[in-house]
């Protein structure tokens, strides 16, 4: 058995979520012994978002954030090792996903996070930079996770709808009849994106979600602005594909408010309302039209949103589980997929999905970034 680590901050740059797993000499052999969730302190969630943005990012700030992040990393991979009682000799590898600041598919993609300052910080090779082979191959570098999905969720045969709802949502198919599909994952939209922008618009900042889904409960589904915001380009647009800020960010949320002048409780139910549908929508074009769905699996931040688990069901008429239900928690689940396709990577195993990426064959994924020796001469 070997230990990894996988380190995540998603596109709502929230926190980041650290996980450690055991893997056994089959990566589907995968237990969880440990996760944490470290929220970026005051100031540094906004100064993160604002690198997403062109018009507010700078190459000095990505270079500053670059190193910074590292740093960040460590820490949370360093209180990771103190609450599971480890020391780095007893980890393999960490995955470090990084940072995502620009995801142009096709063109190129720029994740943050000096996997060489984490490696240095911590004393743990650090397999990094898992996108590029894909592109490299043609594929869009996204979505990563469907290999951990069909791994952890595909077990048992039933056709699933691995269903993530980070700021971006993410779908991946597994089970039976997955295979009959053109594409077995894909960017469904957005997840939580559009809702915090929402919430921390409306609280002045003081809030960077709507927790519970609070606002939206008490608010009106304002439906004909849902189909307005379904007509977005991308909806129409086969899969593979993948999105992230740059189409569901600021500006979409800025001309979206212009649509009407409705309260923020009416605003989040018609976001949270946005979200289901648009999963809905996506699975109706690009999933049933192959297989018949049996049942759902959230994970993510969004998927302890009573309000949005409750439209999902509605929307898609499919049972809905959560993906702690499978001895995944939805916060660690993307962190536990990096722990794992971070050992697929020290193994020198093929880890992209071609049939979720686009690519045009089996890549392995990621570099390796040893820490220096204590030792080492320099000069």
């Amino acid at each position: 058995m070997e230990r990894y680590i996988g380190l995540m901050s998603g596109t709502s740059a929230d926190a980041v979520d650290a996980a450690l797993v055991e893997i056994g000499e089959e990566l589907s052999e995968v237990t969880l012994l440990q996760q944490i969730s470290q929220p970026f302190q005051p100031g540094q969630r906004q100064e993160i978002l604002d690198l997403c943005q062109p018009e507010t990012s700078s190459v000095d700030a990505l270079c500053r954030w670059h190193f910074r992040l590292g740093e960040i990393y460590a820490a949370a991979t360093d209180r990771l090792l103190q609450e599971s009682a480890l020391r780095p000799e007893d980890i393999t590898a960490i995955g470090l996903h990084g940072q995502t600041v620009y995801h142009m598919p096709g063109e190129g993609t720029l994740q943050l996070g000096s996997a060489a300052v984490l490696a240095n910080a911590v004393g743990i090779p650090v397999v990094h930079d898992f996108r590029s082979a894909d592109m490299a191959l043609g594929g869009q570098g996204a979505p990563l996770v469907p290999f951990f999905d069909q791994l952890v969720f595909g077990r048992d045969g039933r056709t699933t709808a691995v269903q993530n709802l980070g700021g971006i949502g993410n779908v991946t198919v597994v089970g039976s009849g997955a295979e009959q599909l053109p594409a077995v994952a894909f960017d469904t939209g957005p997840g939580n994106m559009v809702m915090d922008a929402l919430a921390e618009r409306f609280s002045e900042g003081k809030l960077s979600y709507d927790r519970d889904g609070q606002w939206a409960s008490q608010g009106r589904v304002h439906d004909t602005i849902v189909e307005q915001l379904l007509q977005n380009p991308y909806f129409q647009k086969a899969p593979p594909k993948s999105t992230g800020r740059e189409l569901f960010g600021r500006a979409f949320v800025e001309s979206m408010l212009q649509l009407a002048n409705l309260s923020r409780e009416d605003w989040l139910a018609t976001a949270t309302a946005f979200t289901a549908a648009s999963i809905a929508d996506q699975y109706q074009r690009f999933i049933l039209p192959y297989v018949r769905l049996e049942q759902i699996v959230l994970s993510g931040g969004g998927s302890q949103n009573p309000v949005l688990r409750e439209l999902i069901a509605q929307r898609t008429g499919l049972l809905v589980h959560l993906s702690d239900e499978f001895g995944v928690p939805g916060q660690a689940k993307e962190a536990m997929a990096f722990a794992v396709l971070a050992a697929a990577g020290w193994r020198g195993i093929a880890a992209n999905v071609p049939k979720a990426t686009g690519a045009k064959r089996a890549a392995r994924l990621g570099s390796i970034q040893y820490p220096s020796p204590s030792s080492a001469c320099v000069g």
